[in-house]
């Protein structure tokens, strides 16, 4: 038996499959015991005194600690704000770009291919440096800048991927009902390229959050640099571990929620009724151009009902 991708797997290749796949899985149970083992197991510093393991509770006896989770909010503090106020610039500098980057006049659009080139292959860490040394602008805003450029020129390369990929005819029909370019590129084209690409601008959006760890090098008090190196030397170099977890923890917590965030704005827009005020606006422009120009569109918004085939205008039944 086959199906139409692939040949169906027979009782031999299912039964190996099986075997795989319990071999697979007790490989990782055991290489999670063994991990919580090595953890769990005393050491001996340099100096020949046995330390307890790190998963011993007097290494995580500090979460009781009213003055550990203040230093905690701290530095989370310091690194939300400084995403917070990068993404928004990143995303604003990534609408800048892809427009000027698709622009017809080639003494626009070849300066912006420059700039985005540039800034698409500079290290953050190296931008971070070159601003704080160059314009003195403090930790805070050097940081902000330099995430702000570097993931503003991938979200700007990835809508204009998104606006490249839809129709042409949706432009021309734009224009057609008397929409200026500029209009027709924010009520039309940027909806749908968003839509598309808010996969990619949600995982963009991640990096940019983990990046604010760089931060440390250059002194920001972000969440890293809090908890790796003033709160060792405020509560103890014994819970250097516990910090670093505690650091990990709230790390994938805050990416968890971003996913479920872009998972449910995902949903949102799937329709373009339910895609909020900017979805129906751009819903209701494209009503308005009567299904001209928008055949072949990958994710049409509320397409328009098919013409009637009678003459008569109405449904045809």
């Amino acid at each position: 038996m086959s199906s139409v991708l692939y040949d169906v797997p027979g009782p031999k290749a299912r039964r190996r499959s099986l075997i795989i796949s319990i071999v697979g899985g007790l490989a990782i149970l055991g290489g999670l015991v063994a991990l919580v083992m090595f953890l769990a197991a005393p050491r001996v510093n340099a100096g020949g005194v046995e330390i307890p393991g790190m998963l011993d509770p007097s290494r995580w006896d500090i979460v009781l600690d009213r003055a550990f989770w203040r230093t905690v909010w701290r530095g989370l503090q310091g690194t939300l704000q400084m995403a917070g106020v990068a993404a928004v610039l990143a995303i604003a500098f990534g609408i800048l770009l892809s427009m000027l980057r698709t622009a017809r006049t080639a003494a626009v659009r070849i300066p912006a291919v420059i700039v985005l080139e540039f800034f698409r292959g500079m290290p953050v860490l190296l931008l971070m440096l070159f601003t704080l040394l160059v314009f003195s602008t403090g930790t805070y805003w050097a940081g902000v800048a330099a995430l702000a450029l570097y993931n503003g020129a991938i979200i700007g390369e990835a809508l204009r991927a998104g606006v490249a990929a839809l129709p042409k005819g949706q432009r021309e029909s734009g224009l057609a009902i008397g929409l200026t370019p500029l209009q027709t590129r924010f009520l039309i084209e940027f909806p749908q390229a968003f839509r598309q690409m808010l996969p990619i601008i949600i995982a963009q959006l991640v990096v940019l959050l983990k990046d604010t760890s760089i931060a440390y090098i250059i002194s920001y008090p972000e969440l890293l640099g809090v908890l790796t190196k003033q709160a060792p030397t405020t509560f103890g170099s014994k819970y250097l571990y516990t910090f670093f977890f505690v650091t990990l923890f709230i790390y994938l917590a805050i990416n968890l929620l971003l996913s479920w965030v872009a998972r449910f704005l995902a949903r949102r827009t799937a329709s373009g009724a339910r895609g909020g005020r900017g979805g129906r606006k751009a819903a209701r422009v494209v009503a308005q151009l009567g299904g001209a120009g928008m055949t072949g569109a990958s994710d049409p918004l509320n397409p328009p009902a098919s013409p009637p085939t009678d003459g008569s205008g109405g449904t045809g039944r």
